[in-house]
């Protein structure tokens, strides 16, 4: 049985006043706030969503950063892009608006404000955006996009390089030869897999990397190495699937 059959209406309404946006088909709401395993719901879940949701998000944070940095390079502009559409800034928002309460779930999920369930939270806040452009448009999704993203993308944060080109270019100059990764271990659903993917340099202790793509896992793990042997200054965990 699901942790929540439905979303009263007592919720909706709490929930229609936190996101800024009142549904004219309260399903999509609905749907966008349920996962796969409340098996019960009769609305469906939110997978097709999350789907549309992440490629809406892109194109407003990239409309955003156009607007927003008028001399910035296209390199500069995509690193910010994949940093704001990235699962750990859709998370950050979820949590920011405490979107937890209103997700449902089935029984079998763990505490889905654990670290585990943290794509979790960005997956519904995609689905969210998704389900506001279906009822909406356009306009109505820039509009929450843009309530809940504009202050972090005018963050004057400091844009580091990709990380497995940065590790590339360090280990070719340091010991002459490039680094090597291979995957460790892939788990979870088709639709939410994860990859964990080691990177060896030479005789240095390897690092793993852990996220939803083999890709993404070697970046989690180039990264980790460069913060290690002091390439990179280390910051507070930002991506990936890490504990």
């Amino acid at each position: 049985m699901s942790r929540k059959s439905v979303i009263s209406p007592d919720e909706r309404d709490r929930l229609e006043a936190l996101i800024g946006y009142g549904f004219n088909d309260k399903n999509r709401l609905e749907r966008a706030m349920t996962h796969s395993s409340a098996r019960l719901a009769k609305g469906g879940n939110y997978e097709r969503l999350e789907f549309l949701g992440d490629r809406v998000l892109g194109l407003c944070i990239a409309e955003l950063l156009f607007t927003t940095y008028k001399t910035a390079a296209e390199g500069e502009l995509s690193v910010r892009l994949n940093k704001l559409v990235s699962a750990d800034a859709c998370a950050e928002v979820a949590d920011e608006m405490e979107l937890h309460r209103y997700i449902r779930t089935g029984a079998d999920l763990k505490k889905i404000t654990g670290e585990r369930m943290k794509n979790v939270r960005a997956d519904v806040v995609e689905s969210l955006i998704a389900a506001i452009y279906l009822d909406g448009g356009l306009e109505a999704a820039r509009g929450f996009v843009l309530r809940q993203w504009s202050g972090r993308a005018t963050r004057s944060e400091p844009m580091r390089r990709d990380a497995k080109t940065e590790l590339q270019e360090w280990a070719h100059q340091k010991f002459g030869f490039a680094p090597t990764y291979r995957i460790e271990d892939r788990s979870g659903p088709d639709h939410a897999p994860e990859f964990t993917v080691t990177v060896e340099i030479g005789d240095l202790a390897p690092e793993k990397g852990v996220d939803r793509s083999k890709r993404a896992a070697e970046q989690v793990a180039a990264r980790k190495m460069l913060e290690r042997e002091g390439v990179w200054a280390p910051q507070p965990e930002l991506n990936g699937l890490e504990k």
